[in-house]
């Protein structure tokens, strides 16, 4: 194990100069340290060393380049060791190798999100790619870029298309709408366990709504806290989040969910993506639930968008959105097999 700890893009970044690029020689190429990864998104820490750490790189060059020769020579001419960690690792059931890949722009996105994005993406492309996997294109650093084409590529898939974009706000509105009044109609049965695991799922969705509202993609579950605590917060929207998730009685577990939708609602008017609605909590209908009444965002924001086929899709969102499974959201052979949810909508 090294001795001294850096972050991940740094410890890749040395090793791209130091070792690989005098071995790429006069090889046209890309390469930087993207796909899977804490390090990726720049969330690792000392921690992270004790689980596949070491120097990574993805390498891509064009399709006249010899890519399995290059590899090879690449493969005979590492050293055992850089800065002091191994070069070549595994963990759990991954056997030891090198984390040096060599392969084409194309074939990488193939992999990475399932499609050749550097010829652009279909609406449904959009919709079916885990937020997870767009952030291993665009979040990663990048070391060389002889062509350009990776740097394209990361621009096209910084963020979601405009009418794509207010879509999926419109149907996270629409998920935090499904439950609002939840909370409070568990508690009145006596049932505060209920009560508390349907905040928490609010809590969640209110979370992924304020990085949507903030054009930042989601990553997986265990740096959503992370990312969302990395956003611009002009409000108390972190505190009453915090207060909701760890209140022991409904009531101040209603009183922040309440404060948080207004946080929110606020947020959403002052981006004016739709005319200003009103940013109050109330019953819901005549039962004492407060609630947003959050389906009037959703409503507002459809009023925008201007693509048919997209607002005649059912309110389901991005396979983020309708779907948490780690085996679904992982493999690009899965999350592919999803798009039937809107083509055949």
């Amino acid at each position: 194990m090294g001795t001294t700890w850096l972050p991940g893009s740094e410890l890749s970044r040395g090793f791209y100069r130091e070792v690989i690029r005098p071995l790429l020689g006069t090889v046209p190429h890309s390469a930087g340290l993207l796909g899977w990864g804490s390090d990726v998104l720049g969330y690792d820490t000392e921690r992270s060393t004790d689980h596949g750490w070491g120097p990574r790189l993805l390498v891509l060059v064009d399709d006249r380049t010899d890519g399995g020769r290059l590899a090879a020579a690449l493969d005979a001419g590492l050293p055992e060791t850089y800065s002091g960690w191994p070069v070549r690792f595994g963990w759990d059931r991954v056997p030891v190798r090198h984390w040096v890949t060599v392969t084409t722009l194309s074939s990488w996105l193939q992999e990475q999100v399932g499609v050749d994005a550097s010829a652009g993406m279909s609406t449904v492309d959009w919709l079916v790619t885990p937020q997870q996997r767009l952030l291993g294109v665009v979040a990663g650093a990048v070391y060389a870029d002889d062509s350009g084409e990776l740097g394209a590529v990361r621009k096209r898939l910084a963020w979601y298309p405009e009418e794509v974009w207010r879509w999926l706000l419109a149907c996270q509105w629409h998920r935090v709408a499904q439950e609002e009044a939840f909370v409070a109609r568990t508690a009145e049965v006596g049932d505060n366990l209920g009560s508390s695991v349907v905040a928490g799922r609010q809590v969640r969705e209110l979370m992924r709504l304020a990085l949507l509202l903030e054009r930042r993609y989601a990553p997986y579950s265990k740096w959503l806290g992370t990312a969302f605590a990395r956003l611009r917060h002009v409000d108390n929207l972190p505190a009453q989040l915090s207060r909701a998730a760890t209140a022991p009685g409904t009531r101040v577990r209603e009183d922040a969910l309440a404060a948080a939708y207004v946080a929110l609602a606020e947020r959403h008017n002052r981006m004016s993506l739709t005319e200003p609605l009103p940013p109050t909590v109330g019953d819901y209908h005549s039962r004492p639930a407060r609630v947003l009444m959050a389906d009037m965002f959703t409503d507002a924001l459809l009023e925008t968008i201007d693509d048919a086929p997209l607002r005649r899709l059912p309110l389901i969102g991005a396979i983020d959105q309708h779907t948490d499974s780690t085996d679904v959201l992982d493999d690009p052979r899965v999350f592919r097999r999803t798009a039937s949810l809107y083509t055949d909508a």
